[in-house]
């Protein structure tokens, strides 16, 4: 169906699909003090958009909205994908929302204890 719209109609429809992508992903990517909207992202990598940044390399920080996700390294692939610069994680490390610990935590505790006295 849009093989048959003008040129102008369809470039029209491509950046608002984009705007909208952009608006409701809240995926970003924190490098330093920038931080970059992701567009799309998959289980290996993800895209940014090419104009909005330079190729970035190293150590990142993963983000949906206010909820850090993990700390990844990644690297640009030398491709780019239309207006699209893709990047593969080298190594991803979750990060937990409590603090570390040297055994295991089982799920089932108990909300409070009952004294016997009673």
């Amino acid at each position: 169906m849009t093989e048959d719209l003008p040129e102008a109609v369809r470039q029209g429809l491509e950046a608002a699909r984009a705007a909208a992508t952009r608006r409701s992903n809240r995926l970003c990517l924190h490098d330093g003090g920038k931080v970059h909207r992701i567009l799309r992202m998959w289980e290996g990598g993800f895209a940014l958009a090419a104009s909005d940044t330079a190729p970035l390399r190293g150590y990142v920080d993963l983000y949906d909205g206010p909820r850090h996700l993990s700390s990844c390294l990644i690297v640009a692939l030398p491709e780019e994908d239309g207006a699209e610069r893709i990047y593969e994680f080298k190594m991803r490390m979750p990060v937990s929302d409590g603090p570390p610990a040297d055994f295991e935590r089982t799920e089932a505790k108990p909300a409070a204890l009952i004294p016997r006295g009673f």
